[in-house]
């Protein structure tokens, strides 16, 4: 249930952005480089069908010149007020820990503001050194906001489905890019072929896009080396192109850079010109992936690639393009392939587009993996498998069945619509609303997490909120022309993820409201009241504090128990990555005869579990520690520690066990009162009792216990709403959350617990 989490010391391994700040110049140009093989595929591959999308509906009956101007104006303004002002240089420096996409900007204010619907946060979570709180001076405004959301439970949930929202537009991507991508790139083939049927062309399609998939087990980082020369090779190529068709078909079409177009358009064209909207989102599509893919590099490598070689790549293509166009107003439906300036480099296009396609088709299906892993571990989704794709590059994950699904859904909206210009118009609509999400978190941000005034936050939100929402009121006039298609899958997913997530925390109410009285257990003795066999039994719950109902349950119905108790805590936190000596939460749970322990493991949205961690023995080891270090240092109950904090007997601690990093004391009444945390102890318990034999006896019982085995106690629990809940309740719980908990994967799986020391206790929870 624990990974270790692999280096990113060098490049191959992605360094993370506070140590890129240090990086020379040919690291951070290596990284930039390395970037356009994984953060750009999807945005370089948007000239395949803007102008082609944006032309579909009545706009193609206006042939003039003034038309395409427009919709140069428009894209080029769009690409550079969205992409490179809003994205590149505002959202991408609210990174979280060097981490980008809706999930790290909702983290950064669930951290500054409380807003997360997590349970199981506690103080201590915020001591983790990613965690990042600075203590700033609060501003008023920040404050009322703040207050505001901790007051009203629903607005915060409002936020949280606001947020699922954005995400399940993104996941949505991961249907749409590889769609239109690929039937874009091979579509070309017919003007060359002109025989050929376009029911060979879907086929084709769909033949590249089952290969896509089928080999995503095998991980990105496989042909990662040839991802950045292919979209480098694209980028020159459209760039030359576009230059090409500048220079021979009109050198004054920079003209139409003037906003004065977009207001003639509008003027000339009047309602379809404003539809045509929803065709030039497309410009733009892929900026929330090369915000959500920052993890993987550093903000300046990703900001040095598209200043310098994406934005002035595309904007010449697109540039070209319309030089081509206001010569051959016939060509609007061919308009990309037509402007190729000749058949010897008609083919090697043609190549590389359809690479560039699978490349821009891949980072959108792995940042639908990431979503989705990171949902699993919020208690958005329910339990998939998720394995690791690469020991390099960390947060590369493969999950089998939503690959399957994102290929099905693929398959159904290539064979079904089998036009870009349809696709086009779901995929605008997706694109749009992610983009107004983040503009609305990230405006939440400036006030709660930056500080800054109202009015700065309030234009933020009025320049880029007020342009998004003109493209979505133009995408959503599209609805019924495959509009309908973005929006029922991100009703579906959204349905499904809100219903688990409401199911999760209704359990863990009733684990909160059935907690077994303390006084209860400690009237019961140091054996408990029941036969204390040998060895170590672990507890899973869901409770930081407390003990659980299910074990009240066990020893009602099997009144024998293990001599060491441990009560272990797998719990998220609102960080990205917990680092490895901040894994591991170990307090004591009453007197020390009772042999009664708590670990509270932690760790962040994008820590995935490693299939290969030994945690028995880290668990062990960790207990030893705890049991040597206490009692070393009195503080002010008169029973164990000080805290490190006021420095008093730090040099003392640390003598005791260097990797001790807070201190435990409980209280008269042998309630909890504070965790400690261990850094990874690196010897084995094995071989322990002869290398010291100075160890306390309580140590030398939970060795002997060791020997004896571990047992694995986890709740088999079944959630049934109460005969009191509304009919809307009892089928979300008794039919929803039920169909969903019967086929995912179950808690011994996510937690990699062995199956030959596992005991299952069944309980129903009515909530």
């Amino acid at each position: 249930m624990f990974h270790h989490r692999p280096s990113f010391e060098s490049q191959e391994h992605g360094l993370h952005n506070q140590k890129l700040n240090k990086a020379s110049c040919s690291a951070v140009l290596s990284l930039a480089y390395q970037s356009l093989g994984v953060v750009y595929g999807d945005l370089s591959t948007s000239p395949l069908y803007v102008y082609k999308t944006t032309f579909s509906g009545k706009l193609s009956l206006h042939e003039d010149d003034e038309e395409i101007y427009g919709v140069l104006s428009f894209i080029f303004w769009t690409f550079t007020l969205i992409a490179l002002l809003k994205y590149v240089f505002i959202v991408m420096s609210a990174d979280d820990n060097g981490e980008g996409g809706t999930f790290a900007l909702y983290s950064l204010l669930c951290r500054h503001a409380k807003l997360s619907m997590l349970p199981n946060q506690q103080e201590t979570d915020e001591k983790l050194s990613a965690y990042g709180v600075k203590k700033t001076a609060e501003t008023w405004q920040s404050f009322a906001l703040k207050s505001f959301f901790e007051k009203h439970t629903k607005f915060r949930k409002g936020l949280l489905i606001f947020v699922l929202l954005g995400t399940c537009m993104t996941i949505g991507d991961g249907v749409f890019t590889p769609a239109i991508s690929v039937l874009s790139a091979v579509s070309g083939v017919r003007i060359k072929v002109t025989g050929l049927h376009e029911n060979y062309v879907v086929a084709i399609s769909c033949v590249i896009l089952v290969v896509l998939f089928s080999i995503q087990h095998h991980g990105t980082h496989r042909v990662a080396f040839l991802f950045a020369p292919i979209v480098t090779a694209w980028l020159l190529s459209i760039a030359g192109i576009g230059i090409y068709n500048i220079i021979k078909w009109n050198p004054r079409v920079f003209h139409a850079l003037s906003p004065v177009y977009m207001v003639k358009l509008l003027k000339r064209t009047g309602r379809e010109g404003w539809l045509s909207l929803g065709g030039v989102v497309l410009s733009i599509t892929g900026v929330e992936t090369m915000f959500a893919d920052l993890g993987h590099f550093s903000t300046l490598s990703v900001k040095i690639a598209f200043t310098f070689l994406v934005y002035p790549c595309l904007i010449l293509a697109y540039l070209g393009e319309a030089a081509f166009l206001s010569r051959h107003h016939e060509d609007l439906q061919r308009s990309f392939y037509k402007a190729v300036p000749a058949e010897a480099v008609f083919w090697p296009v043609f190549i590389v587009a359809t690479f560039a396609a699978v490349v821009g088709s891949q980072a959108a299906i792995s940042a639908t993996f990431s979503i989705i892993s990171q949902c699993c571990v919020l208690n958005c989704f329910p339990h998939v498998k998720i394995v690791h794709t690469s020991r390099k590059i960390y947060g590369q994950v493969y999950i089998p069945e939503v690959n399957w699904m994102l290929l099905g859904l693929c398959l159904a909206v290539t064979i079904g619509l089998r036009d870009t210009n349809m696709i086009g118009h779901a995929y605008g609509l997706a694109v749009t609303i992610v983009m107004f999400v983040t503009t609305c978190l990230m405006t939440l941000v400036m006030i709660i997490v930056w500080k800054q005034r109202v009015v700065t936050a309030a234009a933020f939100l009025v320049l880029f909120g007020s342009i998004e929402l003109v493209y979505l009121s133009s995408s959503f006039f599209k609805v019924p022309k495959g509009g309908w298609i973005s929006l029922l899958l991100s009703l579906t997913f959204m349905s499904v993820m809100f219903i688990w997530n409401y199911g999760k925390l209704k359990k863990h109410e009733f684990d909160l409201e059935n907690k077994v009285s303390m006084t209860r257990i400690l009237s019961l003795g140091p054996s408990l009241g029941m036969v204390r066999v040998p060895g170590i039994g672990l507890v899973y719950t869901n409770l930081a504090t407390g003990i659980p109902a299910i074990f009240g349950h066990f020893i009602t119905n099997l009144p024998a128990f293990h001599q060491v108790l441990v009560f272990v805590c797998v719990k998220s936190v609102q960080v990205p990555h917990v680092r490895a000596e901040d894994w591991m939460l170990l307090g004591r749970v009453g007197p020390r005869e009772y042999y009664m322990f708590r670990c509270i493991v932690r760790y962040g949205y994008k820590d995935v579990p490693h299939e290969n961690y030994n945690f028995e023995n880290r668990l062990v080891s960790a207990l030893v520690d705890f049991i040597e270090t206490e009692g070393k240092v009195k503080d002010e109950f008169g029973d164990t520690d000080t805290d490190p904090d006021t420095g008093s007997d730090n040099n003392n601690i640390k003598n005791v066990n260097e990797n001790v990093s807070e201190r435990v004391f409980t209280l008269p009444d042998h309630e909890e009162k504070m965790v400690r945390s261990l850094k990874e102890i690196e010897e084995s318990v094995s071989g322990c009792l002869e290398r010291h034999p100075g160890l306390k006896d309580e140590t030398v019982q939970i060795l002997k216990a060791r020997e004896s085995g571990i047992a694995y106690i986890i709740g088999h629990s079944y959630a049934k709403a109460k005969k009191s809940s509304t009919f809307l309740t009892k089928v979300a719980i008794d039919v929803v959350y039920s169909f969903l908990s019967r086929n995912c994967r179950g808690t011994d799986v996510v937690l990699n617990v062995p199956h030959t020391s596992l005991l299952e206790v069944g309980m129903i929870y009515y909530v």
